[in-house]
């Protein structure tokens, strides 16, 4: 089967040698994805909705570059180093999966590789082979 991988130019995809996401045939999985602004910094800190958001953000474009839609995902797995922003980052997830309710498991952390990332976000997806 024909392989996939999709970039999304963060700093990290060469030094560790991963992909943001890896496609064969109709299965698509997306790595674990942090709040990285395009400059490579930390994205909103402090701000764990917005980080969140910007997670999804990411996301959603790699999904779309492999061919997928958001509706595609049928896991998401939340990585948080505060349970006190659950509400925060729940919210944001609701935001764009409200209507299509992917299994979600949600986990607190000690941390994550950068201090200021508040949480990390991964995915698993199906794609429709028809499209």
């Amino acid at each position: 089967m024909k392989r996939t991988n999709v970039s999304s130019g963060s700093p990290y995809e060469d030094s560790i040698g991963f992909s943001r996401a890896v496609r064969i045939g109709n299965l698509l999985a997306v790595s674990g994805t942090a709040p990285i602004a395009p400059d490579g910094s930390t994205a909103f800190p402090g701000d764990a909705y917005a980080q969140m958001k910007c997670c999804l953000e990411i996301i959603q474009a790699a999904i779309e570059q492999a061919g997928g839609r958001l509706e595609d995902v049928i896991r998401t797995r939340i990585y948080m180093t505060d349970i006190s922003v659950c509400e925060e980052v729940s919210r944001a997830h609701s935001e764009f999966f409200d209507k299509i309710r992917p299994a979600a498991t949600m986990v607190v952390v000690k941390q994550l590789v950068r201090d200021d990332w508040l949480v990390e976000l991964d995915a698993d997806c199906v794609i429709d082979p028809n499209r």
